[in-house]
C-alpha cells in the first residue's frame, strides 16, 4: 500500500510539473515576443524592401514592447538572406522579409537554391506593394518607351541598364521588355539590390533602369532622374504626366514589388497569428499608410496568414511561366 501511494505521489508530481511546463510554454507563447525579434532584409538599404519594413515596423516596439531589429543582408539576389532565415530558429524571434523576388521567382531561376519558400516557411501576411517605372538618366536623349527602343535600335548594344540582380523581378522584366521590343540592352548587374542600381543610373554608369517608385522618387522630384513609364495599369497620382507602360504597347509589364513577412517552418501557429495581428495593427495605421504613400507604396495587408499563403502559391506560378519566357536559369 506505502508503494502505491508513493507511485501515486510521483505520478501526480508529474503530471503536476508537465502542465506547468506546458502553461509557461502557452504563457511564452502568448506573451510574445519576449525580447527582440530580428526582421532579416535580403538587400541592402535604399531599395523597396528596406523602405517598406522601417515604416511598417518602426512602432513594432509601441505595441508589443520589444524591438524590431533590422537586419540588412544583401547579397545573391537576397538568397543569403533568406537561406539564413530558414536555417534559424522556429520561434518567431527571426523573421524573414520577403518579396516578389526572394520568395516567387529565384526558387524557378536558381537550381542551386537550398530554399523552398513553400516548404521551408510559413507565410504571415503581406503588407504593400509598390509600382514599378522605367527611368533614365537625364542626360539620355529618349523621353518615351518608343523613343528608347528606336534609339536602342540604332546604338545596336550599346545602351546598358542597371540590374539590381539576377533574380530581381525588375532584371527579369527587363528582359522580357528587351524580347517584346526585340533589342539588345547590355546589363550592368549591381550587389545589394535596388539602391546601388538606382545609384549608377543617378551617377550615369547606367542609361535606364526598372525600379520602383519608393526608390526614386526623390531622384524624380529633385530632376536627377526622369521616368518615361510607370508599370501600372493607371497612371499614377504621384506621377500623372507619365505615361504607363501598356500604354505604350507592353501590356505584360505590370508589376507591383510586394513585400511580406515569414518565419521558418514548424513556427507555432499562436506565434504566427500574434506576428499576423501585430503587423496588421501597424500596416493599417494611418500614420504608416501616409508615411507609405510617400513613396508611392500601397498597403496590401492580407487578413489571414492562409490568404496570403494563397497569394504567393498564385505569384510562384506566375512567375515561372514569366521565367520560362525569358529563358532565364541561373546554375
Amino acid at each position: 500500500m506505502r508503494g502505491n501511494v508513493r507511485w501515486i505521489s510521483q505520478l501526480a508530481l508529474a503530471i503536476t510539473l508537465a502542465a506547468t511546463a506546458g502553461m509557461q510554454a502557452l504563457a511564452q507563447r502568448h506573451s510574445y515576443p519576449l525580447r527582440p525579434v530580428h526582421v532579416l532584409i535580403p538587400f541592402a538599404p535604399g531599395g523597396a524592401s528596406d523602405f517598406v519594413a522601417r515604416i511598417v515596423l518602426s512602432r513594432f516596439a509601441e505595441t508589443t514592447g520589444q524591438q524590431a531589429i533590422i537586419d540588412n543582408r544583401p547579397g545573391a539576389a537576397g538568397n543569403i538572406a533568406m537561406e539564413a532565415a530558414a536555417r534559424a530558429a522556429a520561434d518567431g524571434y527571426t523573421v524573414f522579409f520577403g518579396n516578389v523576388g526572394t520568395i516567387a521567382i529565384n526558387p524557378r531561376l536558381y537550381s542551386s537554391l537550398t530554399v523552398n519558400p513553400a516548404r521551408d516557411f510559413v507565410a504571415v501576411t503581406r503588407l504593400a506593394g509598390i509600382p514599378g517605372v522605367m527611368v533614365v538618366h537625364p542626360s539620355f536623349p529618349a523621353r518615351t518607351v518608343r523613343e528608347l527602343i528606336a534609339y536602342a535600335k540604332k546604338a545596336k548594344g550599346s545602351v546598358n541598364y542597371g540590374s539590381p540582380g539576377q533574380g530581381s523581378a525588375h532584371r527579369i522584366l527587363m528582359e522580357l521588355f528587351k524580347k517584346r521590343a526585340a533589342i539588345d540592352l547590355g546589363e550592368v548587374p549591381y550587389k545589394g539590390g535596388a539602391g546601388p542600381a538606382i545609384t549608377g543610373v543617378v551617377g550615369g554608369e547606367t542609361a535606364v533602369a526598372f525600379a520602383t517608385t519608393a526608390s526614386v522618387l526623390q531622384f524624380i522630384k529633385a530632376g536627377r532622374l526622369r521616368p518615361i513609364a510607370t508599370m501600372t495599369e493607371a497612371r499614377l497620382s504621384a506621377l500623372p504626366d507619365v505615361p504607363t507602360l501598356p500604354e505604350s504597347g507592353f501590356p505584360e509589364l505590370v508589376d507591383s514589388q510586394w513585400q511580406g513577412l515569414f518565419v521558418p517552418h514548424n513556427t507555432a501557429p499562436d506565434v504566427v497569428e500574434r506576428l499576423n495581428a501585430v503587423t496588421l495593427q501597424l500596416v493599417r495605421s494611418d500614420e504608416v499608410r501616409r508615411r507609405l504613400a510617400l513613396g508611392s507604396a500601397e498597403p496590401m495587408p492580407t487578413a489571414t496568414p492562409a490568404e496570403f499563403a494563397a497569394f504567393v502559391a498564385a505569384e510562384s506560378r506566375r512567375w515561372g511561366g514569366i521565367v520560362q519566357d525569358v529563358g532565364a536559369k541561373i546554375d
